[in-house]
């Protein structure tokens, strides 16, 4: 009826369909924006890196002061429950089929007030989609990029579902033909609109710092651990503007696009111009580490 799919989703306890959920137009996500979210990657049915999502989704909720609204193995229950529908949607075994799971957590329904109001019952909601591939070219000769200064606010860590500034970022990269944007603040290197950036520089992987102006994206642990498992040095500190021009490779990293390499900034080659040997084994490592078993999720099933 309204051209959406009827892919299964959760909201606020019960199990339905995204073409048949349904929120208040008095709920804060809408009027503010007011909620945080997650992105989980699921590869043959498993959850990957499950805990750290659930690490950050509570930092987010705790940094915008909504409580919890669920226990961890409440969440992995509803997520081990999604994964089977949207298998079963697309008539597939959860084995054989990557997904992605979007969950969003807002303050709840109230008459319009900027204030936190207290003792709201958050919305929850959770979805289950197919995972995007990355095209086999992309995979292959690498991506442009183009730059542009962080305009956006100043609490980048938290995992925020008003993400007017991302759009807007994300469109800079659109209009010039390119897959992301690589943003600048003050001159050093942030991120970019929906994906964390890394700079290889003789051998070594560089990262911004952990900190307010940066979302710490799952594979900030993930590109660490592949590193110290590959004898690769890494370094997080604040990388300038110049480092990034002068990379020998250039990284992004994300739900999505796992570890993707970036040969073209604003027209210009990075480096060699192809994708090179660290992301060549950051990408590899990447592989193995998605068929690894998650011990949380083995004792859980048994």
């Amino acid at each position: 009826m309204n051209g959406l799919p009827d892919l299964p989703c959760y909201l606020n306890g019960e199990y339905t369909a995204v073409s048949r959920a349904k929120v208040s137009v008095m709920d804060r996500g809408f009027v503010f924006g007011d909620g945080v979210y997650e992105v989980l990657p699921v590869y043959r049915g498993r959850l990957f890196r499950f805990d750290a999502h659930m690490a950050r989704l509570a930092r987010s909720l705790a940094a915008v002061r909504i409580a919890n609204p669920m226990t961890i193995p409440a969440w992995r229950e509803v997520a081990t429950q999604l994964i089977a529908k949207h298998a079963q949607f697309m008539g597939a075994s959860a084995q054989n089929l990557d997904q992605l799971l979007y969950l969003q957590v807002t303050r709840g329904v109230a008459l319009r007030d900027h204030a936190m109001l207290p003792g709201l019952t958050p919305t929850v909601f959770m979805m289950a989609n197919a995972m995007p591939a990355v095209p086999a070219e992309q995979r292959s000769a690498g991506v442009a990029c183009v730059t542009a200064g962080d305009f956006r606010w100043e609490k980048a860590h938290i995992k925020s579902t008003s993400l007017q500034g991302a759009v807007f970022a994300r469109q800079i990269a659109v209009d010039a033909g390119a897959v992301e944007v690589v943003m600048f603040r003050r001159g050093f290197l942030s991120e970019a609109s929906a994906s964390n950036v890394w700079v290889v520089r003789q051998g070594r992987v560089l990262g911004p710092p952990r900190d307010n102006l940066v979302l710490e994206g799952i594979r900030y642990g993930l590109i660490e651990a592949l590193c110290a498992e590959a004898g690769i040095p890494f370094e997080l500190r604040r990388i300038a503007r110049d480092e990034v021009l002068a990379a020998d490779e250039l990284l992004l990293s994300s739900a999505t696009k796992e570890v993707l390499a970036v040969t073209r900034l604003d027209g210009r080659p990075v480096g060699a111009g192809v994708p090179g040997p660290v992301y060549a084994r950051l990408y590899q490592g990447y592989q193995q580490a998605k068929i690894q078993p998650d011990p949380t999720m083995d004792a859980r099933n048994g």
